[in-house]
């Protein structure tokens, strides 16, 4: 099992690990912990570089299978037992951050004030989308909605993480926000993440600490996926 960093601190940007396995034909290796996050709920894995010998070498992918995170390398392979330093592109993370919380601010707003249900989402630095179960969208709606986002980003809510046993976790109202519950009975301790008065879900990505951080949120697009599907996409300014 990797250690995963982030869940304890999205703000880690450099780690020391050691190399727990390694799979030549994917060039890629194991280590003991990481910081880098390996995808998921819409997120995108983080890219970096590893130090081994004072020899610096890219990250391009990390993906997690099973229990083990992969890290797939541009270059040689370390060997089992070597110990390294790692730092995430951070420019590229920070801005996944603060698009994550975003996302996360539109979904508490759009829960809160119509109820309606996350159908879908993806994102990249600094613009995403999220689908909605929406029966109706138009441009009037779409104004309110952008207006309230940035309402909560100017309240500056503080945005936390912990970790819960299942059975306490879904004791919680509205824990899932998505149509689908997409958490394995396998998993037995839940990640939850809090925006303050706002929002309150699973999530097992990285977040900033507090709204203010995400920046301004504009709706640059809305379209139809079906007859209760409603699709909006933003961008965070820079």
């Amino acid at each position: 099992m990797t250690e995963l960093l982030a869940h304890a601190d999205s703000y880690l940007k450099e780690f020391d690990a050691i190399v727990t396995e390694i799979h030549p034909e994917q060039n890629a290796i194991a280590l003991d912990r990481t910081a880098f996050y390996p995808g998921g709920g819409g997120q995108p894995y983080d890219v970096g570089h590893i130090v081994v010998n004072g020899a610096t070498f890219p990250v391009t992918k990390v993906k997690k299978q099973g229990g083990t995170i992969w890290h797939w390398i541009d270059g040689d392979l370390p060997a089992v037992g070597a110990s390294l330093h790692a730092a995430l592109d951070w420019a590229r993370r920070y801005k996944l951050m603060r698009t994550h919380t975003a996302m996360h601010i539109l979904c508490g707003v759009v829960w809160r004030d119509y109820g309606a249900s996350v159908t879908g989402g993806n994102m990249e630095p600094l613009k995403g989308r999220m689908d909605f179960e929406f029966e109706s969208m138009h441009k009037e709606l779409v104004a309110e909605i952008e207006e309230k986002i940035n309402a909560e980003v100017a309240n500056a809510r503080p945005v936390s993480w912990r970790v819960l046993p299942r059975e306490e976790a879904f004791q919680i109202p509205d824990l899932i926000r998505t149509k689908i519950n997409l958490l394995p009975p396998a998993i037995q301790e839940v990640r939850i993440v809090e925006i303050e008065g706002l929002d309150l879900q699973a999530d097992g990505g990285t977040h900033v600490r507090n709204t203010q951080e995400v920046g301004r949120i504009k709706i640059v697009g809305y379209k139809s996926k079906g007859r209760i599907n409603k699709r909006i996409m933003v961008e965070i300014s820079d």
